[in-house]
C-alpha cells in the first residue's frame, strides 16, 4: 500500500502556498531469520546466519569498521591497532627465511664453482703416459702408489728463460729426479730413487713402435727413461723392487719453477748454505722464501755434496715437502685468486697416466703434505755400496723387506742406510 497522497503532493504540485508537512512513513517489517548455532570449522567460527541475514539485505557492519569483528579504528576484539616498524602495511622481515635463502644461494654458487673448476682444470691435465703398456707388472699392494718423477725438459722455454734458470740446453729431456710415494692408511712414504742406481733393465715392448726388445743387464736407473719414456722408467723400477707403480706425474723445469712462483714463493730452512756454479744455487743458512728460479736451483744442487746424487735426493723430498704442503692449504684451493694461477701454471705442464684424475692428483699432494707434517716419512732407498760407472747398488733384503712391508699397508720400519 503506497502511503504517498494520491494528489497534492510535492511531486505533483498543487494551489496550496506552504508544502505538506513532513510525514511518517510506515515501518515495514524484516522477516525473522531463524537463529542456528555457529558450526567451527578447525580453528574458524563458521556462522551460517551471516550468510542467510546478509543475503536478506542484512547489513554486515562494513561501513562502520565492524568487519570481521572488530570495532572501528580498532584491531581484533577492539584492541588498539598494532603498528608495524617498518612502515605502513609492510610486515616485519622473517630473517629466518632469509638466512635460509642466502644459505641455499651460497651453498649452490660454490657447487658450480667447484663443479666448473674441477672441469676446467681435468681439461688441462696432459694424460699421455699409458701404464697399459707396460708388462709383467707385480700384484697391487693395499697403498696407492705413485712414481713422481722430474725432468730436465725444457719445452716451451726461450733461450733467456733457460739461461736464467741455469738449465743449459741439451736436446730431449731426462730424469732428473725421481721418488716413489706410497699413500697408506698405516702412514705416508716417500722413498727417492737416485738416477745413479745400478739397476737391471729387463725386457720390454716399446710404448712408440711395440716392438720387442730384450733385457739389457746392468745399467741405471736414468738411462731407461732415456731409452723409451715413462712406460720403461715404469716396468724398470716394478722390475727391480716388486712394486706396482698405480700412478705417474712427471714435470719439467719451466712448470715447477712457474708452479713456486704463482704460489707466491716457498718458505724453506736451509740447514747449512751452499753454492753451486752449474744450478746457480747461492744460498745462506736460515730460513727463507725461495722463488721459482731458487728452488729449482736448491732441488738441481748435486756437486756442492759429497754424496751428490743422496744428498741432492734429500733436498728434493724436503722442498717437495714443504711445496706440498703450502699448495694444499684453504688459502690456496678456496682462494680463486691463488688456485687458477696456481693449477694454471703447472697443470699443462705436468704429465700424467692416462687413469690419473684431479682428484687422485690432489690425494697426491695431500700425501706429500701428510709427510711434512709428520704423518709418515721420507728417505733414500736402502743402499749397500757402489757399482761400475760410480753408480750406487741397494741393499736388496732392505728393498725387500720395504716393499713387502708397503704392500701389506704395514708401518714402514726399514731404515736407510744413507
Amino acid at each position: 500500500m503506497n502511503d504517498w497522497p494520491d494528489d497534492g503532493g510535492h511531486g505533483r504540485g498543487n494551489a496550496r502556498s506552504q508544502p505538506e508537512g513532513p510525514r511518517r512513513m510506515g515501518h515495514a517489517q524484516r522477516p525473522q531469520v531463524p537463529q542456528q548455532p555457529p558450526r567451527h570449522d578447525g580453528d574458524r567460527a563458521y556462522n551460517p546466519n551471516y550468510t542467510q541475514a546478509r543475503n536478506e539485505g542484512y547489513d554486515s557492519g562494513y561501513n562502520t569498521g565492524q568487519v570481521y569483528g572488530a570495532a572501528q579504528g580498532g584491531g581484533r576484539d577492539g584492541a588498539p591497532p598494532q603498528h608495524s616498524p617498518h612502515g605502513p602495511g609492510r610486515p616485519a622481515p622473517d630473517w629466518r627465511k632469509r638466512i635460509k635463502i642466502g644459505s641455499i644461494v651460497l651453498v649452490v654458487g660454490g657447487l658450480v664453482w667447484g663443479i666448473g673448476t674441477y672441469a676446467w682444470a681435468s681439461s688441462q691435465m696432459r694424460n699421455e703416459v699409458d701404464l697399459s703398456k707396460v708388462i709383467e707388472r707385480p700384484e697391487e699392494g693395499d697403498c696407492t702408489t705413485y712414481l713422481i718423477v722430474g725432468s730436465d725438459s725444457r719445452e716451451g722455454m726461450t733461450a733467456e728463460e733457460k739461461k736464467k734458470l741455469h738449465t743449459g740446453s741439451a736436446e730431449g729431456k731426462r730424469t732428473d729426479s725421481m721418488m716413489i710415494l706410497a699413500a697408506c692408511s698405516s702412514g705416508n712414504t716417500m722413498v727417492s730413487l737416485p738416477r745413479d742406481s745400478w739397476v737391471t733393465i729387463p725386457n720390454f715392448v716399446g710404448s712408440e713402435s711395440g716392438k720387442s726388445y730384450p733385457a739389457r743387464g746392468g745399467s741405471k736407473l736414468n738411462a731407461a727413461y732415456a731409452m723409451d719414456g715413462p712406460e720403461l722408467l715404469v716396468r724398470t723400477i716394478e722390475y727391480n723392487t716388486g712394486l706396482r707403480i698405480d700412478h705417474y706425474a712427471e714435470i719439467g723445469f719451466a712448470g715447477f719453477a712457474n708452479i713456486v712462483d704463482a704460489l707466491g714463493g716457498v718458505e724453506m730452512n736451509i740447514e747449512k748454505g751452499f753454492k753451486d756454479k752449474k744450478s746457480g744455487a747461492d744460498f745462506q743458512a736460515g730460513t727463507q722464501t725461495l722463488n721459482g728460479e731458487q728452488a729449482l736451483a736448491f732441488v738441481r744442487t748435486r756437486y756442492a755434496f759429497a754424496e751428490s746424487d743422496l744428498a741432492r735426493t734429500k733436498n728434493q723430498q724436503k722442498f717437495l715437502s714443504a711445496l706440498a704442503n703450502q699448495a694444499a692449504t684453504p688459502g690456496t684451493i678456496l682462494n680463486p685468486f691463488a688456485l687458477y694461477p696456481t693449477l694454471g701454471a703447472g697443470l699443462d705442464t705436468l704429465i700424467v697416466d692416462k687413469d690419473m684424475s684431479l682428484y687422485d692428483l690432489g690425494k697426491m699432494f695431500f700425501a706429500m703434505k701428510g709427510i711434512s707434517g709428520g704423518d709418515g716419512r721420507s728417505m733414500n732407498i736402502p743402499i749397500s755400496g757402489t757399482a761400475p760407472q760410480n753408480s750406487l747398488k741397494w741393499d736388496m733384503p732392505k728393498v725387500k723387506q720395504l716393499v713387502q712391508q708397503i704392500k701389506n699397508d704395514e708401518k714402514v720400519t726399514v731404515e736407510s742406510n744413507r
